[in-house]
């Protein structure tokens, strides 16, 4: 079975990959290695999803969001390598999550978007990981992830 394939079974449906809002490109492979820009979290209508955990957010809203994030990371896969295919593996993920001083549950918040990977890929999904609070993102958004990608020949 392929990645789109898998995509259609649990029920994805990527958007178009987000163009930058800043003075950075969304993607660069080098090395054999693909590196993605932070993606913030849209919800599938598009609109951002804003709000800080532990302060008006709750832990499901949280690890929504971060799904959401890993949904774009996968849609600037696919328009970095024209195929999902293409990916060994996910190497790293890099998970920001706009938190209240208070809130010590970012690794939960992070696994949205780990158990994502996880899903499409298999084991090829399983990755180190980084999951860091933060006291603002841009734009407002609640989470924002980047990721390192292992790329087939």
């Amino acid at each position: 079975m392929n990645i789109d394939q898998r995509l259609a079974e649990l029920g994805i449906i990527l958007p178009e990959a987000a163009a930058p809002v800043a003075a950075y490109v969304p993607a660069v492979e080098i090395g054999g290695l693909l590196h993605i820009s932070g993606q913030i979290s849209f919800a599938q209508d598009g609109s951002l999803i804003k709000g800080r955990l532990g302060e008006g957010l709750s832990l499901e809203e949280g690890q929504a969001a971060a799904r959401r994030c890993g949904i774009m990371l996968l849609a600037q896969i696919k328009a970095a390598l024209g195929s999902l295919d293409r990916v060994e593996r996910i190497v790293k993920l890099g998970v920001f999550v706009n938190s209240h001083g208070d809130f010590t549950d970012q690794p939960k918040v992070a696994n949205g978007a780990s158990e994502l990977m996880q899903d499409v890929f298999g084991e090829a999904g399983r990755h180190a990981r980084s999951a860091v609070g933060v006291p603002v993102l841009p734009l407002g958004v609640a989470v924002e992830v980047d990721a390192i990608v292992a790329v087939k020949d």
